[in-house]
């Protein structure tokens, strides 16, 4: 990209408090930014046009980062896709819009590799975008992100705008949702192993814990783990019991990676030309590790961090999604940038987080 950020950039991050939000503003502070604009839901409801136009209007804003969205994994977007294309689309439409209305120039819109097809070939490539049928389980949330990415290179094309998409692979990190009917598979797989450690050490107060801080825990889980609706311990041992098959292949990055790569192509790191991520405007770009790994392995690096010890069980009656996800990032790594965390550590970073939340919240 040809325009600097510089310290005293105004920046608007919409999303502020999710997982890619705050990871971004963490990432943006640690560089000098101390301009940085953000609003919760009860101050600013995105979906809200006119209030969205306001706050544009009151504030002056060099730079928007769109990390808001509703999002989750697998059984999130199977019971509530109603809710995912239309809180998404809405969300988008507005600010995008009214950026454009304040005279914001410069946006990074934050979309997902679902947007790919189910069956793309692997590693996909920005240029499989709309290439092939979207995987049925997430078809409502991509389609939602399809239209943001097409909403920037429209705007980008009429109105000569520098209106930058990125696909970020699956996250996890700091600030995850670790609730367990709405969560992405790696805060799913740490709760449960966690939960089962503790359910093998009969660590019942613990439980107790976990579930005020991260939400309730499913009825097929808790008889996994042996847990009573008595709150009693039965005598059968713990185990885990994981969707699918295990065999889907994924690839992760860790949150802050992703900020990094955010910040990065916003012109904070090296100078980005607009040329090299590509020869249109309206030019996106995917981010990711490059590496990807079954969830069956991935599961068992999470079982070694958190310490189980007992069984590990697959549920084949539901569903993998779609076989493999790898993303190709060469256009992004030709440019300079590459992820700082290896998954182990990445892994290790956000089992930490989730210990440390739990016990904050314990004072």
């Amino acid at each position: 990209m040809n325009h600097r950020l510089n310290p005293k950039s105004s920046i608007y991050v919409a999303g502020h408090r999710g997982m890619v939000g705050s990871a971004i503003v963490r990432c943006l502070n640690e560089r000098g930014f101390s301009h940085i604009i953000t609003r919760t839901h009860s101050e600013l409801d995105l979906m809200d046009q006119s209030a969205v136009r306001n706050f544009f209007t009151a504030e002056s804003v060099d730079y928007v980062v769109l990390a808001a969205a509703k999002v989750g994994g697998i059984y999130a977007n199977s019971a509530y896709p109603a809710e995912f294309i239309y809180r998404n689309l809405m969300i988008q439409s507005n600010v995008i819009h009214e950026a454009w209305r304040a005279g914001v120039e410069q946006l990074l819109f934050l979309g997902s590799s679902c947007i790919y097809p189910k069956f793309s070939p692997q590693p996909m490539k920005e240029e499989h975008l709309l290439t092939g049928v979207l995987e049925p389980t997430n078809e409502p949330y991509a389609v939602a992100k399809i239209a943001g990415i097409k909403m920037c290179q429209a705007y980008n094309r009429q109105y000569g705008t520098r209106y930058y998409s990125v696909m970020p692979t699956n996250l996890f990190g700091p600030g995850d949702n670790y609730h367990l009917q709405n969560s992405h598979v790696i805060p799913a797989i740490i709760r449960k192993y966690h939960l089962a450690k503790l359910a093998m050490q009969g660590d019942l107060e613990s439980i107790r814990k976990d579930e005020d801080v991260f939400g309730s825990i499913p009825d097929d889980i808790r008889d996994a783990i042996g847990l009573t609706p008595n709150y009693d311990l039965a005598d059968n041992s713990p185990r885990v019991i994981l969707w699918g098959t295990g065999s889907a292949r994924r690839e992760f990055l860790h949150v802050d990676d992703m900020a990094g790569a955010c910040v990065f192509l916003m012109g904070a790191g090296p100078t980005v030309p607009a040329s090299d991520l590509g020869s249109q405007p309206s030019s996106f770009v995917n981010i990711g590790a490059g590496k990807d790994i079954t969830i069956s392995e991935v599961a068992e690096m999470i079982r070694d961090i958190v310490g189980f010890q007992g069984e590990t069980c697959y549920n084949t009656n539901q569903p993998d999604g779609t076989p493999q996800k790898l993303l190709d990032t060469h256009k992004i790594n030709n440019l300079g940038w590459y992820p700082k965390y290896s998954l182990k550590e990445g892994l290790i970073n956000a089992y930490r987080w989730y210990c440390e939340k739990i016990d904050l919240c314990r004072k």
